[in-house]
C-alpha cells in the first residue's frame, strides 16, 4: 500500500446494511461455503480458487449481483470475482450463483481497497469493472468518490499489461471527473477511438434501472482504459 493510501485511508464504500430476505439469508447459509471467500492478509491463488486457469474479471461493488451473474452465465470461459459490502446484495448474488450453478464466480463481503491491497496478486487481473459507483452528487461530498488518482493507480498494479479498467456512471459530472482522472493516469491508454467515452460493450448488460433512465433521456457514460 502506498503511503498516500495509508494516510488517507481510502475506502470503497459507506456501509449501508439492509434487511435480508429469507432467500438471501438461505443463500448466505448454503452457498457461501461453496462460493464465498473470507478476508485474509494472504494473496489468492486464482488457479487454486477456481480449479483452473482462465481470464479473471474483478467487479468492485456489484450491487445486487444480477449483472455479474448474467455476465458469468454468458462468458463461462472467464472467471468472475465480485466484491461488495452490502450484505443483501451478496446474498442475492449467491442465490443467483447457486440457482445457475455458476462455478466461475467467487464472492467477497469486504471493503475492496483492503482486498485489493492484501489479496489480489499484482498483474493477475484481465478486467476490472466499477459500474455505477456512488456518485456522491453533493459538491461537498465529491471527495468521497472512489474514482480518483490514487485508486486507479492501485488498480493498475493488479491489471495485466493489456488488461482493461471499465468504468460506467449515469452522473455526467462524475463521468467528466472519471475521464479527467483516467486521461491523466500514466498507466493507462484510452480504448475509445476518439479519446473520450466508449460505446457500451456487449458484455455489460443493461440493468432495469439503467434501461428506464435511457428511455427517459438520461445519459450513461462508459470508459474503457487499457493498462500499458
Amino acid at each position: 500500500m502506498t503511503d498516500q493510501l495509508k494516510n488517507r485511508r481510502l475506502k470503497s464504500f459507506v456501509l449501508r446494511q439492509g434487511r435480508l430476505t429469507s432467500g438471501q439469508k438461505l443463500a448466505l447459509e448454503t452457498q457461501w461455503p461453496l462460493y464465498g471467500i473470507e478476508f485474509t492478509d494472504k494473496s489468492l491463488d486464482f488457479k487454486e480458487t477456481y480449479g483452473r486457469e482462465a481470464p479473471i474479471t474483478l467487479e468492485i461493488g456489484f450491487g445486487n449481483g444480477s449483472s455479474l451473474a448474467h455476465m458469468a452465465t454468458e462468458a463461462p470461459e472467464r472467471d468472475f470475482f465480485g466484491l461488495e459490502v452490502h450484505r443483501p446484495g451478496v446474498g442475492h448474488l449467491l442465490h443467483l450463483v447457486g440457482e445457475g450453478e455458476l462455478t466461475n464466480v467467487r464472492v467477497m463481503h469486504y471493503d475492496a481497497v483492503d482486498v485489493i491491497n492484501q489479496m489480489i496478486p499484482d498483474g493477475s487481473i484481465d478486467r476490472i469493472q466499477v459500474y455505477f459507483p456512488d456518485p456522491w452528487h453533493k459538491t461537498r461530498h465529491n471527495k468521497r468518490r472512489i474514482i480518483k488518482t490514487e485508486f486507479v493507480a492501485l488498480l493498475a498494479t493488479k491489471l495485466k499489461k493489456g488488461g482493461v479498467l471499465h468504468l460506467a456512471t449515469d452522473w455526467e459530472d462524475y463521468a467528466i471527473q472519471m475521464l479527467d482522472v483516467m486521461t491523466t493516469a500514466p498507466d493507462y491508454t484510452n480504448q475509445a477511438p476518439e479519446g473520450g467515452y466508449a460505446e457500451r460493450p456487449d458484455y455489460r448488460p443493461l440493468t432495469k434501472f439503467e434501461n428506464r433512465g435511457l428511455k427517459l433521456g438520461h445519459g450513461v457514460w462508459d470508459l474503457l482504459f487499457e493498462r500499458v
